[in-house]
């Protein structure tokens, strides 16, 4: 793959994942976490991302990619459910790029 591609993969995924909305869920797995709703999607999101941190603290490199592989999956069918593009994401990630993380945490608003 050259780096273009790497690049554009989730861009393409998000536009797969989207076309699924309102799909049959009977022939597509994200078709029906579409129908299950927000929350479902958020607890399938959550359950992927422990599954990396397991993986990564016992089982091998290859299964923490895989895992990993799930995971950004889950959260883009989260984006879509929530209408986030990608773009969005990455506006964000380029606004932090050369910025402490420490400053960066600190800037954020207090919540209460």
């Amino acid at each position: 793959m050259t780096d273009q591609t790497d690049a554009h993969i989730l861009e393409e995924l998000y536009r797969t994942i989207e076309s699924r909305k309102g799909g049959d869920p009977k022939t597509s797995h994200t078709a029906k976490m579409f129908k299950k709703g927000r929350n479902k999607i958020c607890k399938k999101f959550g359950e992927e991302a422990v599954e990396v941190v397991v993986a990564a603290l016992g089982q091998s490199r290859d299964h923490v990619v895989s895992e990993s592989s799930d995971t950004l999956y889950h959260l883009l069918v989260l984006w879509a459910e929530m209408g986030i593009q990608p773009k969005e994401v990455w506006a964000e990630l380029q606004d932090r790029v050369g910025i402490s993380g420490i400053d960066e945490k600190n800037s954020r608003p207090k919540e209460d």
